[in-house]
């Protein structure tokens, strides 16, 4: 791992943009791990996949996260509202795969 200060030429900073890359694919999987066990536990909770309230304290939590780290909010924002998006879809498949076929 190099400091970006550190890296003498574009293969040094290809390497490292690679390198990060592969641990961001990482932690979204570990992700998506939580949200399928979210699934089922809302499941068995009867709770629905979309719960606003919490939407919306995730995206305020990155908006903080961002702005401390000196990145544009509007950004991470967007961004995230397309992973929650993604995730809540997820969620519902998982939930209608688990109904009963009675319902």
């Amino acid at each position: 791992m190099k400091r970006p200060a550190d890296c003498a030429d574009m293969k040094d900073i290809r390497a490292e943009i690679d390198r990060l890359d592969h641990a961001l694919m990482a932690l979204f999987a570990e992700r998506v791990g939580y949200i399928d066990r979210a699934a089922q536990i809302k499941q068995v909770a009867a709770l629905p996949a979309r719960i606003t309230a919490r939407v919306e304290e995730v995206v305020a939590n990155v908006r903080d996260h961002a702005e401390r780290l000196n990145l544009p909010p509007e950004l991470y924002e967007r961004l995230w509202r397309e992973l929650i998006d993604w995730s809540i879809a997820r969620e519902e498949a998982h939930l209608s795969k688990e109904l009963p076929n009675d319902r």
